[in-house]
Order: C-alpha cells, then sequence, then structure tokens
C-alpha cells in the first residue's frame, strides 16, 4: 500500500534528562552503545556497539560482537551541544538501502532547562521517502518499543 502524499508520518519524543546539554549531547553520541537496546539490532551478531562518528558525513552504524559491521545512515549534521542530524537508510524490512534519497531523517535537539537539566527533543521525518514500507516504519518507530522506549533507555543511563 502507498503512502498518500502530504502524509505526515514524522514520530516525535521529548524527554528530559538530569545532565547539562554537553554531557546529554556526549552520552547520546560517544555512548551511544551504553543505552542502546542490544534487542535493536539488523546484524547477525550479538550486539557490541553503536557508532556515531563525530561529523557531518560520517557512518552511523553498529558494530556486532564479531566486529561486523552494519550501516543504519549517515551523520548529516553533528553540532555539540546542540544539535545532531542523522539519516535513516533502514527499510521495512529493517535491511539497508544505501540510496539518500529513500531515507528519513533523525534531528535530535538538546537545550538546556532550569536546574541544570536538559531537553532532549527527536523527530524522526520524512518518512515518505521510504515509499511503501513509511506507514509501517512510522508505527514501528512510534510505538512505545520505538523510541518512546529508546529514550526512556537514554534517560535511565542518564541518571546513573
Amino acid at each position: 500500500m502507498s503512502t498518500p502524499a502530504g502524509a505526515d508520518l514524522t514520530v516525535r519524543r521529548s524527554v528530559v534528562v538530569n545532565a547539562t546539554p554537553e554531557r546529554a549531547f556526549r552520552v547520546f553520541t560517544e555512548e551511544f552503545g551504553t543505552w542502546w537496546p542490544t534487542g535493536h539490532h539488523i546484524g547477525e551478531a550479538e550486539l557490541a556497539d553503536v557508532v556515531v562518528e563525530p561529523f557531518a558525513g560520517g557512518r552511523w552504524f553498529e558494530r556486532g560482537a564479531d566486529g561486523s559491521e552494519c550501516d543504519w545512515g549517515r551523520v548529516l549534521a553533528h553540532e555539540p551541544p546542540r544539535r545532531l542530524l542523522l539519516s535513516w537508510h533502514l527499510q521495512d524490512d529493517w535491511e539497508p538501502d544505501p540510496d539518500p534519497a529513500r531515507a528519513s531523517e533523525i534531528e535530535v535537539r538538546f537545550s538546556p532547562e532550569a536546574g541544570g537539566r536538559t531537553r532532549v527533543d527527536l523527530e524522526h521525518r520524512a518518512l515518505h521517502r521510504h515509499g511503501d514500507g513509511a506507514a509501517s516504519i512510522s508505527a514501528a518507530i512510534g510505538e512505545e518499543t520505538g523510541w518512546a522506549g529508546i529514550l526512556a533507555s537514554f534517560t535511565e543511563v542518564m541518571a546513573s
């Protein structure tokens, strides 16, 4: 089934963490593997780490326990400590498609709040680029086990 033109499948989630934007950004980008749920991986090997290379054009990928790597997307903008923009190249079968025209975007913003806290706003957008699989991707990432659960895991790590 085709996604109707103009359909907004965007998924938005926010959390507030007890950390400065600098620390929240660093943990989100440099320590991705410490908070990313280990069951959320596409490689055949057990998940060992998730890497976000710290520059525009860098890779965003998982590393398996056996050393194998599976690309998830690219770093489109890396602006510490305020903004990270990633492309999402995974299709509705959770297989990567390297074509940037078929990739959605994940923007994460880190905004200071009172008391040394940080608001983390995540927006997964441009899902229509995934074609016929757009609605199922939006549904999956919009579920409690999608971005909401993933950000809850991030929040737990930030609290420790």
